[in-house]
């Protein structure tokens, strides 16, 4: 058989061999993912885990709604630090955002101060409550002091462990912005601000649920 005829058979699993077709690397194999699509595939996963964390913060406002009308409920006086520490978390999203901004612009110069800004203010956050955690200490308010002080640090406290979770995703991304790893003109800080804003905003519901309603 000449060469010209093997050449011209068609693939096996091709149109005329029966089976499925066999694809080249370049013919969107699991290898071959377009970034979007990796992208899209991330985001779905870190919103998976973000509905997650908001069930698991519902039922803790179920149980908070029920204990609140037992007869040994005891109002807790919000320690004044709280409102300062919920202006450095929203002034750090604020901060993002710009950091963002600059990313999309490809401007390296002004991103770097801007995300330095937002992850500085988040530590001026964790620090905050740990000083309104003392605060409570120094009146003779703990954990088992009664059940609304039970509720603010069980709340507080996961709150605090899941946004010390982004100050370490915050570093490996900072050292992305430093290496001028990300893509110009894309948002390539996307998923990391998504969790910062729900952890923004998550606070701010807490803060509420506690001493406001």
């Amino acid at each position: 058989m000449s060469t010209g005829l093997l050449q011209d058979r068609p693939r096996a699993g091709g149109a005329l061999g029966g089976g499925p077709p066999v694809l080249d690397p370049g013919d969107g194999g699991p290898g071959d993912r377009a970034p979007g699509f990796v992208a899209d595939v991330r985001l779905f996963g870190l919103l998976a885990f973000l509905g997650t964390v908001s069930m698991l913060f519902i039922g803790f406002t179920s149980a908070y709604m029920i204990r609140r009308a037992s007869y040994d409920w005891r109002p807790l006086a919000a320690p004044a630090i709280l409102w300062w520490n919920t202006a450095a978390l929203v002034a750090s999203s604020l901060a993002l955002e710009v950091a963002r901004k600059r990313l999309r612009e490809w401007d390296p110069r002004g991103l770097v101060p801007w995300m330095a800004a937002t992850g500085f203010l988040g530590l001026v956050f964790l620090a905050g409550q740990v000083g309104a955690w003392r605060t409570l200490a120094a009146r003779g308010v703990f954990l088992a002091s009664n059940p609304h002080s039970s509720f603010f640090y069980v709340l507080t406290g996961m709150h605090g462990l899941h946004l010390v979770g982004g100050l370490f995703w915050f570093a490996v991304v900072l050292g992305q912005v430093r290496r001028l790893a990300l893509t110009p003109g894309e948002d390539g800080l996307r998923l990391f601000a998504t969790y910062w804003h729900f952890l923004a905003g998550l606070w701010v519901y807490l803060l509420v649920l506690l001493f406001v309603l």
